[in-house]
């Protein structure tokens, strides 16, 4: 079995609307675009890097339609000649004109579908698509996920997570790199069960640990309101349309 991953640009307060152009998505959102100021050789090369060993796209209706009038008409460099040549499947409740070579319609039970493709293949992107994106964070239909954390804060748009996030536990699969422009990459895995709980007023912060008081450089002071050394996070043109 392979693995779904999302691939995502955002924002500091997760707006992952549109980053790549002002037609992308722009009902409501005055903000098209807002990624290619801060776009550099590093935040290039990262992206380049994600796509080694894709071998299917997995795409929003929208999102597959910006592609479709773009990507083909491209010949030169990496991305180019991968988008082109992979399988392309689509997520559309209509029934979607589907020129691009190698597209593919899914059926209506969505997850079993992705589940398929996921059978299928080795290495399944999700770029941008971000209605589809709220489903496989729903049922939990992915395995990966990447994320480019721009500096800004636009205060308006769809988010990563905008009604499909559920309890879900991630891994940091490496240290975060951050590029010239601020923008942090971050890789993710989803790991099994959901998210626990403990209590910063209990000796052992609820955790049933022994020896801690909890105060000092282990995360807080005993009242809950603690943010010690240990408990922070500093170790360590796509379309994000529908």
């Amino acid at each position: 079995m392979g693995i779904v991953q999302i691939e995502l640009f955002a924002t500091l307060d997760l707006v992952a609307q549109a980053p790549g152009g002002p037609d992308e998505d722009p009902v409501g959102f005055p903000f098209g675009g807002w990624q290619a100021p801060l776009l550099n050789e590093v935040t290039g090369a990262q992206i380049v890097a994600a796509y080694e060993g894709t071998d299917a796209l997995l795409l929003g209706r929208r999102t597959y339609d910006i592609f479709a009038a773009y990507w083909p008409h491209q010949k030169d460099g990496e991305i180019a000649e991968l988008f082109n040549r992979v399988p392309k499947y689509v997520a559309s409740r209509g029934t979607p004109d589907l020129p691009w070579d190698g597209s593919t319609q899914l059926g209506p039970d969505l997850a079993a579908a992705v589940r398929e493709i996921r059978d299928r293949h080795e290495n399944v992107k999700v770029v941008g698509s971000l209605d589809l994106v709220q489903t496989l964070l729903r049922e939990r239909l992915f395995d990966r996920l990447d994320l480019w954390v721009h500096p800004i804060v636009l205060g308006v748009g769809k988010k990563v997570f905008d009604g499909g996030a559920v309890p879900t536990n991630l891994a940091l699969l490496e240290p975060p790199v951050a590029g010239p422009e601020g923008t942090v990459y971050l890789r993710y895995a989803r790991t099994d069960g959901t998210p626990a709980t403990g209590d910063m007023s209990a000796p052992d912060r609820g955790l049933g640990r022994d020896g801690d008081n909890g105060s000092g450089n282990d995360g807080g002071s005993g009242n809950g309101n603690g943010s010690g050394n240990d408990g922070g996070s500093g170790t360590g043109g796509t379309s994000n349309g529908r």
